[in-house]
């Protein structure tokens, strides 16, 4: 069936519809990963985007019982050049046609995808619409900007209650913003005891489960949409050592002053090369974020910028100078891209037990 693709400025592209065929509206974003792509269609935070791939070709591995980010899947469209109707790959159980019917997930081939992606470059991510291509585009045009995107998008895609992924070591608490089901597999190859909490917990919950460490997840929308995050992190900060990433690493950044600003198009793609300033080494890094802080307003007394952007020189990490907390805006769980960063979490497990020895050694001298 030919179906469009719309955007808010007027452009329309044309192509073949596949996967779910329902009309759908929201935030057109390009992808730049040449791999990859059952883990970016199930990384909740595509939440309420239209995924566009700048790879030319989708698909050709389909798709299996491994790679998901989450369960459900909750992007609002893929929009790709060709997708493989038959794939190559002993793991795989369906297609991505068969797999976005299952979803209930609208996709549409034949566009140029490298076209499309220029012209968000060019002209800033906006919304979207695809719709059939015999419908009325005058009506739809108007449908289109009328729709107010949704704000409470960390509500749709966290945890609505708490639950176990159980280990025999740190006591780890994960709040989940719209966590990627990767970073539970690094903390359980740690030996961590890991529980996920919904994103509104407060710090007393928190802290009453005597949690060695606290994890600020990835997720999807706005930092600015979530006062009671910022409060959480104020609680929990001093007293348990943090480590946020993505949407994480925002909340840590406002909850301490700093201010966060919307990005013209964003980071998504799993090619990001950041530096880490003390060392000089370039990491290839996963990232999928619209939003970064603003480098002027973060307290350098209290706060040393540990990774910077190699593209557009934003700021990539940071670490408080006096408590155990630090962050990062890019994914060092990566699914998909590279592991060069996976490193910090062993980072974040030396913080831990570095804290703890010092938190004993304290005690002992009181006594």
């Amino acid at each position: 069936m030919d179906r469009l693709l719309i955007l808010e400025d007027g452009t329309i592209f044309k192509g073949k519809g596949f996967g779910s065929l329902i009309d759908t509206i929201g935030e057109v974003v390009f992808t730049t990963g040449m791999t990859g792509y059952q883990e970016t269609i199930t990384d909740p935070s595509y939440n309420g985007q239209i995924l566009v791939f700048a790879n030319p070709l989708v698909g050709n591995t389909g798709i299996n019982r491994d790679d998901y980010e989450s369960i459900e899947s909750i992007c609002k469209a893929v929009i790709v050049k060709e997708f493989a109707r038959v794939p190559a790959n002993w793991r795989s159980q369906m297609n991505l046609d068969e797999f976005l019917k299952i979803k209930k997930i609208p996709g549409i081939s034949g566009i140029d995808t490298r076209r499309l992606t220029r012209h968000i470059r060019e002209s800033g991510i906006m919304r979207g619409m695809l719709i059939d291509a015999q419908d009325d585009l005058v009506h739809a045009f108007d449908q289109l900007r009328a729709t107010v995107l949704p704000s409470n998008q960390v509500s749709q895609v966290s945890a609505s209650r708490s639950y176990a992924s159980p280990g025999v070591g740190r006591n780890i608490i994960v709040i989940d913003f719209g966590l990627k089901h990767s970073l539970l597999k690094e903390l359980n190859k740690r030996n961590c005891h890991v529980v996920v909490l919904p994103y509104d917990t407060t710090g007393e919950t928190i802290l009453n489960l005597a949690p060695d460490g606290v994890m600020l997840s990835n997720g999807p929308g706005d930092p600015n949409d979530l006062p009671q995050a910022l409060k959480m992190v104020q609680e929990l900060q001093g007293t348990v050592p943090i480590f946020g990433i993505g949407l994480g690493h925002q909340l840590i950044a406002l909850a301490n002053g700093a201010k966060i600003s919307k990005l013209k198009v964003g980071h998504h793609g799993f090619n990001y090369a950041v530096r880490e300033e003390a060392t000089g080494r370039v990491d290839f890094t996963s990232q999928n974020h619209r939003f970064a802080l603003e480098k002027e307003t973060l307290d350098v007394d209290q706060w040393i910028i540990t990774h910077t952007e190699i593209k557009d020189s934003a700021i990539a990490g940071i670490k408080h100078r006096y408590q155990p907390v630090f962050s990062t805006l890019f994914q060092p769980n990566a699914t998909p891209g590279p592991h060069d960063a996976v490193h910090l979490f062993d980072q974040f497990m030396e913080m831990i037990d570095g804290w703890k020895e010092a938190r004993e050694h304290d005690q002992q001298g009181e006594s």
